[in-house]
């Protein structure tokens, strides 16, 4: 659907704005929100390039000076071990993302700070820095143990999403057929201990049936931690709206992943026509890298499928804003929010290459009609609200035993 029709289609009261008018609210909301993205993998990139996020000259999307110019307040990083890695060496490689989260937050303590809570991100808001928060992405890494999963929140972890592009041993995923249709017992049991732990239920990357399974056994509000809108692009990773007034029912909210290929039909289909040309490149290259010792890693991967990107219909990030007008006038504005996804995707839309560009994407809302209010609701009100309710839904359950 063309961008044109779905304006036309906002659900929003009062119409467009004039591009002064926007600018003037866009620069009045950036003062006052406090920008909240729920998904970026670059601890990836710390513990493989030894990247460090204050690289003035950083080619990665996310580091402290495109976030700061991005008016980013807050940063989920996402630890993240492929599905294909090592199982002895899963919960190693994810300890080792964690500590490398942490050793920037110490390395870089005049910018950012580690956040647990809202408290902290409020806190750290106030004293001028990034909050850094992270969020485990696949419940494969805590191997099948409810004590590791506890270990992972001791370490800082505050949300975890159940699935990544392949089944667990008690839950389904979207990237592959169903083995379990849905939650296993333990897969139910592994979302009460989130809950009583006070750790975010995240489900991107699940089976529509884990979903539901998922919202009918959690007690406190879920999250799509970078997900977009099934309805303007169909993607198996992406909400239908179904999920979408469920999941608002449930009080939670819904991260609009910045993918190309989440957010664009045209790109989606263009991109299935080179998929089988890109998967061989990949192929070849972990072989070549098997022969020599090493692994290829996932910014490896990236870079040579980026380099198909020239043949695709790359769209503009107006798309993103697409989905949010979708989502709002499906779920409503209170259950809305952003998941980048920077730095774990091979494409990007124009315009919103990396952090700095989120102001653009503001302008863009506010442009559309949104009032200032709801503006930061969407950019990070909404998700704090959330963590809020999860807080509390801990803090019942701990006194319940």
């Amino acid at each position: 659907m063309a961008a044109l029709t779905l304006a036309a289609m906002s659900p929003l009261v009062g119409g467009e704005r004039s591009l002064a008018e926007a600018e003037a609210i866009a620069q009045r909301v950036l003062e006052r929100a406090i920008i909240i993205d729920t998904h970026a993998d670059t601890p990836e990139m710390m513990v493989d390039q030894n990247y460090d996020l204050a690289d003035p000259a950083s080619p990665y999307m996310i580091s402290i000076p495109k976030m700061r110019q991005g008016h980013l307040g807050g940063e989920f990083f996402a630890i993240w071990v492929s599905v294909d890695w090592p199982k002895d060496d899963i919960i190693a490689r994810a300890l080792r993302e964690i500590d490398a989260v942490r050793e920037q937050i110490e390395r870089h303590h005049d910018a950012l700070g580690l956040a647990t809570s809202t408290e902290d991100i409020a806190r750290l808001h106030r004293e001028g820095k990034i909050a850094a928060l992270m969020g485990l992405e696949g419940g494969h890494a805590i191997q099948d143990d409810l004590r590791v999963l506890d270990i992972y929140y001791r370490l800082g972890a505050r949300y975890m999403t159940l699935t990544h592009t392949a089944p667990t041993n008690w839950a389904d995923s979207s990237g592959k057929p169903a083995r379990w249709n849905g939650l296993t017992q333990f897969g139910k049991d592994v979302v009460m201990r989130m809950n009583h732990l006070g750790m975010m239920v995240d489900i991107s990357h699940v089976s529509d049936k884990t979903f539901w399974d998922a919202l009918a056994v959690s007690r406190a509000p879920l999250i799509a931690s970078h997900s977009s809108c099934r309805a303007l692009c169909n993607a198996p990773r992406n909400m239908t709206d179904e999920m979408i007034r469920a999941l608002a029912k449930n009080d939670g909210v819904i991260q609009i992943n910045f993918y190309s290929a989440f957010l664009d039909q045209p790109y989606r289909d263009a991109q299935k026509k080179v998929e089988k040309a890109q998967d061989a490149d990949v192929l070849a290259a972990r072989r070549r890298a098997a022969k020599l010792g090493r692994r290829l890693t996932y910014v490896d991967e990236n870079e040579i499928r980026r380099k198909y990107e020239p043949e695709l219909p790359t769209p503009s990030f107006e798309r993103i804003a697409d989905h949010i007008d979708h989502a709002v006038k499906v779920g409503g504005v209170d259950h809305v929010g952003l998941g980048s996804d920077f730095d774990g995707v091979d494409s990007i839309p124009r315009g919103m290459e990396d952090a700095s560009k989120l102001p653009s994407l503001v302008k863009e809302l506010a442009r559309r009609g949104y009032s200032e209010d709801d503006l930061i609701k969407i950019l990070g009100g909404n998700l704090l609200r959330v963590m809020r309710q999860v807080e509390e839904v801990s803090r019942q359950m701990q006194t319940e035993k």
